[in-house]
């Protein structure tokens, strides 16, 4: 069995190890097959690290990896134009905009009330040592109020994130490929 960097799996891996040694494993996919222009690649469905066979790339011979590395520095160049171009478009700063709506003043009321919960604990012990109900005072409202609230920003967030962002950013992300796509003369 082999890991995903395509090194095999096992205790260590010097020469002693016996992980290495077995005489039915595959060698490792050459360095000139892994891709990592698309930053979006899904190394792991795509059978990338994995023994040779079916999904696994074909390796390129050395003079076409010379031409291809010279191509290859264009085609960053024109994939790094579209990224910043999809970075200005207002499709983007809207994204980016409701993120900020959302976790700016969530950060903000959550600080502010760990604060003052710390400052309150450390400056009024008596106020925080008051009884409620029993045993249980008003420190421990509080320390479970913590609690709550940051599971409640926790749920809150992903919920805006489903409702308000998930989509437009998808949206972003399968026209962002397209257009590296184009790039790229229809190679992915």
């Amino acid at each position: 069995m082999q890991s995903s960097n395509g090194r095999p799996r096992g205790g260590g891996g010097g020469p002693e190890s016996s992980a290495g040694h077995h005489e039915g494993s595959a060698p490792a996919p050459a360095p000139e097959a892994v891709r990592y222009d698309d930053p979006w690649y899904d190394a792991l469905a795509s059978g990338w690290g994995e023994s040779a066979g079916v999904g696994a790339p074909e390796p390129v011979p050395a003079p076409a990896v010379v031409a291809q590395r010279r191509t290859g520095t264009e085609e960053r160049i024109a994939a790094a134009d579209v990224y910043l171009e999809v970075q200005r478009s207002a499709a983007f700063q809207e994204v980016r905009s409701r993120y900020r709506r959302f976790v700016v003043p969530g950060f903000a009321a959550f600080f502010a009330w760990y604060v003052g919960y710390v400052v309150t604990a450390t400056t009024a012990p008596g106020l925080m040592a008051r009884p409620v109900a029993g045993a249980v005072n008003v420190a421990m409202i509080a320390g479970l109020g913590q609690f709550l609230t940051t599971f409640l920003l926790a749920w809150a967030y992903a919920r805006h994130a489903r409702l308000r962002r998930d989509r437009a950013a998808l949206e972003l992300r399968w026209d962002t490929q397209e257009l590296t796509r184009g790039v790229r003369g229809g190679r992915s």
